[in-house]
């Protein structure tokens, strides 16, 4: 397997700039400990990160539904743009880490900064394949269980890794989750899309999937381009038919989808409206 690389920059509050190679985090952080951490990843572009506003104020609202302490957001603002300056580079991904630190202590932020996969635009033209994995819990279910913290991006993110691995394992390149009874979710990292005619299909928010912030800018878009959007309960059967499928995240940005557990779908190539937005959401972030 090969080594991830290195981050280009790491920046912790209080601390600022740390050599990638200095440890910062204590054996007894509750993040570690616990899974007391939440984080967010956004793109840079320009030199400038995209929609740092909507992430933060997600980050934000994971932290209160795990009961984390969060510095404040100009803090948090700041670091991020410290280790941008510091790593010196136009394009990148950027992540925020909030850990519960140790007990008594206060929470530790930092700011990682990576390279973008270098291949994105090679997959994208041709598309991607997906599996799909079923989840034992039902929806409706986790709406009266907020224990269960469905939509708060949280680093416990075993189940999630562990599915883009059994992707990669079956041949394909990622997984979309179907819940007990049918519904289908969301990605491991991903958010779901597909298209039937001039319509946009999404899961709700209800199903207790993550607010993505691309799956915000793709509706805003998809206005603009002339498409409508339909956001809802919708089987596997509704997704497997539709003209194309693909999937949005903030790294990978819109990714089409031309394989499900292993079929071609009807279009077998990047579907038009995964192109048009994918061009449309990088004109909006180089703005």
């Amino acid at each position: 397997m090969t080594p991830e690389p290195r981050p280009l920059a790491v920046a912790v509050l209080g601390l600022g700039l740390v050599d990638p190679e200095t440890p910062v985090i204590h054996a007894d952080d509750r993040g570690l400990l616990r899974g007391l951490a939440a984080f967010e990843t956004l793109r840079v572009y320009g030199g400038r990160p995209f929609a740092i506003d909507e992430h933060l104020a997600r980050l934000r609202r994971s932290a209160e539904r795990m009961g984390l302490a969060l510095p404040p957001t100009s803090d948090l603002g700041g670091l991020a743009r410290e280790a941008i300056d510091a790593a010196g580079v136009a394009e990148c991904a950027l992540r925020f880490t909030v850990t519960g630190g140790p007990a008594g202590r206060g929470p530790v932020a930092m700011v990682l900064l990576n390279a973008v996969p270098s291949d994105l635009e090679t997959v994208r033209a041709v598309g991607i394949s997906l599996i799909s994995l079923q989840l034992g819990t039902d929806p409706r279910v986790r709406q009266d269980a907020p224990w269960l913290l469905d939509g708060v991006k949280s680093t416990s993110y075993a189940v999630n890794m562990a599915a883009r691995d059994e992707a990669l394992r079956r041949g394909a390149d990622d997984a979309v989750f179907i819940a007990a009874e049918g519904t289908v979710l969301e990605g491991p990292t991903t958010n779901i899309w597909w298209r039937r005619g001039e319509t946009l299909f999404t899961p709700s928010l209800e199903v207790g999937i993550l607010a993505g912030v691309t799956r915000a800018w793709v509706i805003r878009l998809a206005d603009d381009l002339g498409y409508d959007v339909e956001e809802g309960w919708f089987r596997r059967s509704d997704m497997a038919a539709a003209n194309e499928l693909f999937t949005s995240s903030s790294v990978r940005e819109l990714m089409p989808v031309v394989r499900l557990d292993g079929e071609v779908l009807a279009h077998g190539r990047p579907g038009r409206a995964a192109m048009a937005l994918q061009t449309a959401l990088r004109r909006a972030a180089e703005r």
